[in-house]
Parts: C-alpha cells; sequence; structure tokens
C-alpha cells in the first residue's frame, strides 16, 4: 500500500512582486504536524500562507497539498484548508449564527445548525450566536474567526500571528484549541514571533530570512534559549532581522 501523501509540499516555490522576491526558492516539506513559521517582519510569512491556501499563484514553482497540485485544482485544496489570517473575515453587521452559516453554505455543509452550536461552544462562545459581530471585543471577534476556520473540518490549518492583541483568556483558549487540534491529527503552520509558543505549540519550526528559508529543525528537546541562539544566528547576518518575545 502506498503512503499517504505529505500533508504539504513546496518545490522552489519564488514569489515576485516586480523586481522584490517575497519568496526566493523556498523547498519545504511538511508531513504533518504543526510546524512554527518564523522570521522578522517582511520574510515573507504572510505571502507563504497566502500561496498554501491558493489565495496568491506563485511566480514559479509548485505547491502540492495531500497530493493535489494547487495551481491545477486551487477550489479542491481551500476545501481542505481552514485560514485565520490578520483580518478576521467576518461581517460584522451580521451575528455571530449567521456569520458562520454563511461560510457553511459557502462549502456546501449539512446539518449547520448543530455545526454552528458545536463550533461556538468549542471556542467559549455559546449563549452569542444572535448577537451581531460589531459589539463583540477584539477577543470575541478573534474566538468566531476560529470557529469560522475550523467550521468546515479542514485538515490544514493556518495561522498568521493569531494571538496577536489577545488578552490572557482569549490566548488561552485559543492554545487549547490548537492542541486539540494536533491531538486530532489535523496539520498546522502557525505564523508567530512568540519562542514559547513556538515550543509549545509545534513540532518544527522553519525561518525565513528575506524570502528564504534559512533554518528548520524540530522544537523537541530544545529550550527557549536555543532556539532563541538558532534564531538569531539564522538571521543576524541581514539588518532586518528584529527581537522576538522569549
Amino acid at each position: 500500500m502506498a503512503s499517504p501523501a505529505p500533508a504539504i509540499v513546496l518545490e522552489n516555490v519564488e514569489k515576485r512582486f516586480g523586481r522584490i522576491a517575497a519568496l526566493d526558492g523556498i523547498d519545504l516539506h511538511v508531513p504533518g504536524g504543526a510546524v512554527a513559521l518564523l522570521g522578522p517582519n517582511g520574510a515573507g510569512k504572510s505571502t507563504l500562507l497566502r500561496v498554501v491556501a491558493a489565495l496568491s499563484k506563485p511566480t514559479h514553482g509548485r505547491i502540492f497539498i495531500r497530493g493535489v497540485d494547487v495551481r491545477k485544482e486551487p477550489e479542491r485544496v481551500r476545501a481542505d484548508i481552514g485560514l485565520i489570517s490578520h483580518q478576521t473575515l467576518l461581517y460584522e453587521d451580521l451575528t455571530a449564527g449567521e456569520n458562520l452559516r454563511f461560510y457553511g453554505c459557502l462549502y456546501g455543509l449539512d446539518d449547520l445548525k448543530e455545526r454552528v452550536r458545536q463550533a461556538l461552544a468549542e471556542v467559549g462562545l455559546s449563549g452569542r450566536e444572535h448577537d451581531r459581530v460589531r459589539g463583540f471585543s477584539r477577543g470575541m471577534k478573534q474566538r468566531l474567526a476560529v470557529a469560522r476556520a475550523t467550521l468546515h473540518g479542514p485538515t490544514i490549518l493556518l495561522l498568521d500571528e493569531p494571538f496577536a492583541g489577545l488578552d490572557a483568556a482569549a490566548c488561552g483558549m485559543l492554545s487549547e484549541r490548537l492542541h486539540q487540534i494536533r491531538r486530532e491529527g489535523r496539520t498546522v503552520i502557525l505564523v508567530t514571533h512568540d519562542l514559547r509558543r513556538c515550543l509549545d505549540l509545534a513540532d518544527r519550526f522553519a525561518i525565513l530570512n528575506r524570502g528564504r528559508l534559512v533554518e528548520t529543525g524540530e522544537t523537541r528537546g530544545l529550550s527557549n534559549e536555543s532556539l532563541k541562539r538558532r534564531y538569531k544566528n539564522a538571521t543576524n547576518q541581514h539588518a532586518s532581522a528584529i527581537p522576538v518575545a522569549e
């Protein structure tokens, strides 16, 4: 029996905006599990998530999601992916429930009433289904964004600095939800500047700098200080490197 295809494969992926290379020859193999994507601002992390999610076409190279070529079958790929970006992608004039039902209809989901109820419960928003999103705090909107991104049961979850601006309670909820998603055997790529979260939530790390993949490794057995040293060694050749949270 053939082995299952890796969750995500990038082969010599480039993404250029004019003369600027946001991604410059990225080769990345993610068999599964959780990967933390690290790097200074402008390194290409958000761009990488967008090309993996089939929201932006690479200038060169190939991307496969569970063996499916993203260029050839982008709609099939998108159905297998949940994305949490800097924008929540929520409609603020709709209620929490209306937002989820709208996205559920886009994916052609059955039994939406139960799916919505369960999704809201998983992010601690039970009882808020009929409240308009406009009145939600930043943390509540992010909780709802997590429910939106996971409503259709994607096997791959892409998160772009999802903890930014959250209070302690919302951070705790999101961390627990990500641990649960890992236990369910789903694949996660998490963009973060926080090395402690990287060690807590990811099996592996990958460091980008100026569009290039400059370091990869496993988090198992690493201390915060050792990961910090590897990050600095991988990025110190460029003046764009910034401090990361310890």
